[in-house]
């Protein structure tokens, strides 16, 4: 398995696993994704297994601790020179998951956001996951004020 930064020739692929791993109400479309590749493709990583998108994590730049809902859709919030790396989207294909994907993205894109010279990392997350996240060092800030799909979210940090 490879971790590399997404191209534009994956954007099916990605589109497919966001389709794939979240619900309609809170899954990304293609003209979003082909928006962030272009915007902030350097923190937008793949994980490809024998030719195929298995994975992939990827968010802007900020300066906010915590994820607005905006965030989601609008490429202006990306601050190249902001203090925190956000997390929009983390995924593995089902058939995929308990092989270490997505630690392994998210360990490259710790290494890439400690390199720009962040602070840490932000995103939110659902309460089945939050242990997840903590194993990986975030703080649990408690209940996000986003509402995006619908959805109750609890706002994580690593900080570095």
């Amino acid at each position: 398995m490879e971790i590399r930064q997404a191209r534009i020739t994956d954007l099916d692929s990605i589109t497919e696993a966001e389709r794939r791993c979240f619900p309609l109400s809170e899954a990304d479309s293609r003209e979003v994704f082909e928006q962030r590749l272009g915007v902030y493709g350097d923190s937008f990583l793949v994980a490809e297994k024998d030719g195929k998108i298995i994975g992939y994590i990827n968010g802007c730049i900020t300066n906010e601790r915590a994820i607005r809902d905006e965030m989601f859709k609008d490429i202006a919030y990306h601050k190249p020179d902001g203090e925190y790396q956000a997390v929009l989207g983390l995924a593995v294909l089902p058939g995929y998951r308990g092989e270490g994907v997505a630690q392994k993205l998210m360990d490259e894109l710790v290494i890439r956001t400690k390199a720009k010279g962040k602070k840490g990392i932000i995103l939110t997350c659902k309460e089945h996951v939050i242990d997840f996240y903590t194993s990986f060092g975030y703080q649990n800030l408690g209940v996000s004020s986003s509402k995006h799909g619908g959805a109750v979210w609890y706002d994580m940090i690593l900080e570095f």
